[in-house]
């Protein structure tokens, strides 16, 4: 199966249009505030707008309330959404949008069967290196004996995926798709096109091992 790739952190037209045409399958926009990657309204509506057809548009949240959740779906043309936080399952749900849950692999084990149980309606889980708290983002790696192999849920892997691991990465934990963001840029928020497409070529690497 070929693995999926998603480049979070998006915040400049023209980066989307290089990410796109590395053949990656979803941009993500990040709508937490505290983040160097957080993108306003107006800057998140230039960035989609930039998007070609058949590439996916995430856009991310951590523990946000409702209200600004809403002003992102009122205003842009996301396509699904993903929280970073400890949002409930009724809160992800109440938008009508299909979600994408992260689970924190840093610190304490993560309880993946009970959150998976929890979050049924979830299209699928991104196990990241961040801790509980943490939007991601970091850099950081966690130990990927820990990722489940034939799971019956989508899963994404991501937390410290670089051009240099990622065959790697996807040759030892086979997943549905890997989330990258500090690992391809040159500053927080601003991609290199050079990192991104030898990122997706070694994606393909990874899957032909």
């Amino acid at each position: 199966m070929r693995t999926r790739i998603k480049i979070c952190g998006v915040t400049d037209p023209a980066d989307a249009q290089q990410i796109a045409s590395a053949g990656v399958d979803a941009i993500g926009l990040v709508f937490h505030p505290a983040s160097p990657r957080s993108v306003d309204l107006d800057r998140a509506a230039a960035v989609i707008d930039a998007v070609p057809p058949f590439v996916t548009v995430v856009a991310l949240f951590l523990d946000p309330d409702a209200d600004a959740v809403r002003q992102v779906l009122d205003r842009l043309p996301v396509d699904q959404l993903q929280f970073h936080g400890t949002e409930s399952p009724a809160f992800c749900e109440q938008f009508g949008r299909r979600y994408i849950k992260a689970l924190a692999m840093a610190g304490a084990e993560a309880d993946l069967d009970g959150e998976v149980t929890k979050h049924a309606r979830a299209a699928g889980f991104l196990l990241d290196s961040h801790a509980p708290g943490e939007q991601g983002g970091s850099g950081r790696v966690f130990d990927w004996d820990s990722f489940p192999q034939a799971y019956p849920r989508a899963l994404i892997l991501a937390g410290g995926l670089r051009c240099d691991n990622v065959a790697r990465a996807v040759r030892q934990c086979r997943p549905f798709a890997v989330d990258v963001s500090s690992g391809v840029e040159r500053e927080p928020g601003r991609k290199c096109p050079d990192k991104v497409l030898r990122f997706v070529n070694e994606v393909r690497r990874g899957e032909d091992s």
